[in-house]
């Protein structure tokens, strides 16, 4: 289904193998939260999508976890950003800025985190959504 779905919108779309099971179950205990339904499929299908120019637009479980991670826990962040506790990053645009769920309370929609301003807003109604939208446009700035 994801992968039909991402090469509808941009038929050079890149796929890494399924992430399996284990490792997705070992990812939800790092992080200490279940990752949202959606994002669990298509790990389960495909473990990162790759779009225009290489840009990562689905991370690798990997990349998700330890990313998080860091954005969750790095002390210098609360000196330059607002706290990044309550969303879940899973992809970016290539030039900083990146995309997540919101963790509390869940929810479906994707919102983009500016790096530049520190703002965060809505910018697809669910990741289905988001892969269409994203990669259907070339342009890192898709979501302005």
């Amino acid at each position: 289904m994801w992968r039909e779905a991402a090469g509808r919108a941009y038929e050079a779309v890149e796929f890494g193998g399924p992430a399996d099971a284990a490792d997705v179950a070992a990812a939800e205990q790092r992080l200490g939260c279940s990752l949202p339904a959606a994002l669990v499929s298509l790990l389960r299908e495909t473990d990162g999508i790759v779009g225009h120019y290489g840009v990562d637009t689905v991370w690798p479980l990997e990349r998700i976890v330890e990313d998080n991670l860091r954005f969750w826990s790095d002390r210098s962040f609360a000196d330059l950003y607002m706290p990044f506790d309550a969303l879940l990053f899973f992809g970016d645009n290539g030039g900083g800025d990146q995309f997540a769920f919101v963790r509390r309370p869940a929810r479906a929609d994707v919102f983009v985190w500016e790096h530049e301003n520190d703002s965060r807003r809505w910018v697809a109604r669910d990741l289905e959504d988001y892969l269409g939208r994203s990669l259907a446009d070339d342009s890192d700035d898709w979501y302005r």
